[in-house]
């Protein structure tokens, strides 16, 4: 089963440049998970609401429009498809969507960005812990698969200039520790996994001052699968030539 995670920063802005639809043509995905659509079903046409040889599901926000925004593509329509989190103070944001195949969870999650202010962090990092909480609740009943865009880079290898950004949220101690934590529960970072220790490959770099060209990114988009589901991983893997985004996809094959 191969699965691609990817922020699109705009699902109607992606869709119509040149890299977008032939990436899906040429993917070999069985499931594409999109994150910051910034877009509702009702403004979106026909090609996204019925891809070539997809289903497709939308979470949208409920608090602003044209904001976050998470989307799933899959060939095969899944035993249950949820939308965001049970607990209603995260599920307003259009965050998370979960949806069920025979051999695993997906969650398909566009974290909060914690870089506006405290109220911001806290609130990310509460979601974060509320996250964590459904998806062990529903790895009682088969593993895991976590993709999306995290905003925090793990470890100093996950972005070009980790001095410099000690201080920034998306690389605070209490994110990295975070993430950390999420680890320690049984989630394997599927990419470090299959590539080991590697420097230099990021999914996300800023629009300003060549950072893309130079290479200056983070890593914050990721595959986890909860460590039960480890012993399936065949690849994981960085596409940064993929363009249409200030993010690049990310895939995970899998022996399901």
């Amino acid at each position: 089963m191969r699965l691609y995670s990817w922020n699109v920063n705009g699902i109607r802005a992606a869709a119509k440049k040149e890299h977008f639809f032939p990436f899906l043509e040429k993917s070999g995905a069985d499931v594409v998970s999109f994150q910051e659509t910034k877009a509702e079903p009702v403004q979106l046409p026909q090609e996204l609401l019925t891809p070539k040889g997809y289903l497709s599901f939308f979470s949208s926000s409920k608090a602003k429009r044209g904001y976050s925004g998470v989307a799933i593509f899959s060939r095969e329509n899944p035993a249950s498809v949820a939308s965001e989190l049970p607990d209603e103070r995260y599920a307003q944001e259009g965050r998370m969507l979960i949806a069920e195949y025979p051999a695993f969870y997906l969650f398909n999650v566009y974290f909060p960005n914690g870089q506006k202010d405290e109220d911001r962090l806290d609130f990310k990092m509460r979601y974060y812990d509320a996250f964590l909480a459904h998806a062990q609740k529903l790895r009682k009943k088969k593993p895991v698969v976590v993709c999306g865009d995290f905003n925090t880079a793990h470890r100093e290898i996950d972005l070009a200039r980790p001095k410099e950004n000690e201080e920034v949220s998306g690389f605070l101690p209490i994110e990295r520790q975070w993430m950390t934590s999420f680890i320690g529960k049984g989630y394997v970072d599927a990419f470090r996994r299959v590539r080991g220790d590697t420097e230099g490959d990021y999914t996300w770099w800023s629009f300003r001052a060549g950072a893309r060209a130079n290479n200056v990114g983070w890593r914050i988009d990721y595959f986890f699968v909860s460590e039960e589901l480890a012993p399936k991983i065949k690849d994981a893997w960085i596409e940064p030539d993929v363009m249409c985004s200030d993010h690049c996809p990310v895939g995970l094959e899998l022996d399901v």
